[in-house]
């Protein structure tokens, strides 16, 4: 199952980052070309900083991404310190 989904924010690349370095005590974390990626044992999380969107890819072997997408995204908020909302395209 893949989740994909565009937040809108000007500190993309900061964000994702901070989200990196407060997953990576629990998980393994990899950072190639401006891209991040977070490999939890059921869903590999992509973060991909663009100028003004933060592009968010979810790709899980479990069947409902729904607790998960919430999980990303309340992170995503607490580390910009501010509320974001998605909608996730479900592919």
């Amino acid at each position: 199952m893949k989740s994909n989904t565009k937040i809108t924010t000007s500190e993309a690349a900061r964000i994702a980052k901070r989200l990196l370095n407060h997953w990576k005590h629990k998980f393994e974390v990899a950072e190639t070309e401006g891209n991040f990626s977070i490999f939890m044992p059921d869903a590999t999380v992509k973060l991909m900083p663009q100028s003004e969107t933060l592009l968010v890819s979810i790709d899980s072997s479990l069947e409902d991404l729904s607790t998960l997408e919430k999980v990303v995204l309340d992170h995503l908020s607490r580390m910009a310190q501010q509320e974001f909302t998605a909608t996730w395209q479900h592919q």
